[in-house]
């Protein structure tokens, strides 16, 4: 992996046959990212998605081996347990231009992975929601419509 940083801005490229979530995990537990976006594109293979079953609270896991085009990859850093946690969704192509697209699990880049990543100074941390059934997102303020 290869990176440039300009502020709280990272040009990051995940080079070929590396994992994108765990690589980024790492990149971001070693420079103490724990708030961030992430977006990215690329081609990528050993791919792993899914959905989120709300009734039987667990996730439809789907392997997808073959190479893909990385159409759009936009996700989120927040603290888990206090590790970072990245939280990513992905729309893939295949070769015939039919797209899918879900929760990425994992995937491995099978040629280039361009990824942008703007941290931020928030203190958004996960949390188990035992009504959803998954860590959600608590943050600073609450807002309600009156």
């Amino acid at each position: 992996m290869q990176f440039e940083c300009v502020e709280k801005d990272y040009f990051i490229y995940i080079e070929k046959n590396e994992k994108v979530m765990d690589t980024i995990t790492q990149f971001c537990k070693d420079q103490g990212i724990t708030n961030a976006k992430i977006s990215g594109i690329g081609a990528v293979k050993k791919t792993e998605i899914g959905a989120y079953d709300t009734i039987a609270k667990e996730y439809i896991r789907k392997p997808f081996p073959k190479v893909w085009e990385l159409v759009n990859f936009e996700g989120n850093v927040t603290l888990k347990e206090g590790v970072p946690f990245v939280h990513a969704h992905v729309v893939l192509s295949d070769h015939d231009m039919q797209t899918i697209g879900g929760h990425l699990f994992e995937t491995t880049v099978a040629a280039v992975g361009e990824f942008f990543l703007r941290k931020f100074d928030g203190t958004a941390y996960r949390k188990l929601n035992e009504d959803v059934g998954l860590p959600c997102n608590c943050l600073e303020k609450r807002f309600e419509i009156s």
